[in-house]
């Protein structure tokens, strides 16, 4: 089932305000929270639907990749998103929704939860980003590229002790005067980060965490259709955290220059250049696409500046709704320089009626873009 529009969930628009978006979900969150909405899947599933849209609209970038690229620019990035929903990640966002503070859990929550804050926040590790050079055929097919990059894993021969600080449960309560009251909240231990646990042996050449670098290959699904600049977030890929989850690795995807064509969006251009006779007398000519080459048939009397329009020869949407197109701009080569013999033959071409320019006849160049995209 396709996911819904984030901002037909939220009710909100893409000019709304970032204070908008917020009130909006505080609204939805209300509306829905599981407590107030006791065994009832639907609401609870409307409660992760909202959570999952503001977190990717509260976020500017993935808010910008959202509004061009559609589900498809932040599809594994929305940390809620992918079939990876996690009711204690959503809850560890209330603190900025319902102003919990720094110290991770609200009044809000802590009223809410009728004791889920007793829950344990398992410590995440750093993200590492890395750049990936794509060349235009990768990006039209969609690829599968091994890379190797430096990480932080847990050595072998840590061991651990149950943290002192919060008795093993990775977090610690605290009571706060709300304007409900005394409310118990709770917040990730600041010892151990919510792993509930202490590290009690570091094996030689790892640092004071247990970790140590280490060169490592992994494989990545890259589809069809992305762009220079778009970010692919893979999952657990990232610096680890001992007693936790490994961060995530971001690949951040760089288009290299092609040698014959250009990228229009989904769209791929290439520039024809042919000669006066070759365009007066038609040819057949072959063209490069990212497929390989193809032969395509010039028609007599074909101008500089016609488009020819080659359907499906070019980049599949990221969304996978089409595919674009290559157009083929026809430019006739004018000679510079002539020789005695091509200036006279020119010359007794000056007076011919065929060669004499007759505008009435021939479009202008905003008909002929007119005409093209009809």
């Amino acid at each position: 089932m396709s996911k819904r529009d984030y901002y037909d969930i939220l009710e909100v628009s893409k000019s709304s305000t970032a204070d908008e978006i917020k009130k909006a979900y505080r609204k939805k969150a209300i509306k829905y929270h599981p407590d107030k909405n006791p065994d009832n899947k639907e609401a609870e599933e409307k409660f992760k639907e909202a959570a999952e849209a503001y977190e990717v609209l509260s976020n500017p970038e993935k808010k910008q990749r959202y509004d061009q690229f559609g589900h498809a620019g932040v599809d594994g990035q929305a940390g809620f998103g992918g079939g990876g929903m996690n009711m204690d990640d959503i809850f560890s966002h209330f603190g900025d929704i319902f102003g919990g503070g720094s110290g991770g859990g609200s009044p809000f929550e802590s009223f809410f939860s009728g004791g889920r804050n007793s829950r344990t926040r398992q410590a995440v590790g750093s993200n590492i980003r890395i750049k990936l050079k794509l060349t235009l055929e990768d990006v039209t097919k969609g690829v599968e590229k091994k890379i190797k990059y430096k990480k932080k894993v847990v050595a072998s021969g840590v061991t651990f002790d149950s943290c002192n600080t919060c008795g093993g449960s990775g977090s610690v309560t605290r009571v706060q005067s709300t304007f409900l009251g005394q409310m118990q909240t709770s917040s990730p231990c600041p010892t151990c980060q919510g792993n509930g646990k202490k590290i009690k042996n570091v094996p030689p050449g790892a640092d004071r965490m247990g970790l140590i670098i280490e060169e490592v290959t992994t494989s990545i699904d890259i589809p069809a259709g992305v762009s220079d600049g778009m970010q692919l977030n893979v999952q657990g890929r990232g610096n680890e955290m001992p007693g936790g989850i490994a961060g995530d690795l971001i690949v951040l995807i760089e288009e290299i220059k092609h040698e014959n064509l250009e990228r229009d969006g989904n769209n791929i251009v290439f520039n024809l250049h042919i000669s006066f006779p070759q365009a007066a007398l038609g040819c057949d000519v072959e063209v490069p696409t990212v497929s390989g080459k193809v032969r395509i048939k010039i028609e007599e009397g074909t101008q500089s500046g016609k488009v020819l329009r080659l359907r499906g020869k070019g980049i599949p949407d990221v969304n996978g709704y089409k595919t674009g197109d290559q157009l083929v701009y026809i430019n006739v080569y004018t000679p510079k320089k002539l020789n005695k013999e091509e200036k006279e033959m020119l010359n007794q071409l000056l007076e011919a009626e065929n060669f004499t320019p007759d505008p009435t006849k021939e479009k202008g160049f905003f008909d002929k873009m007119k005409d093209f995209f009809n």
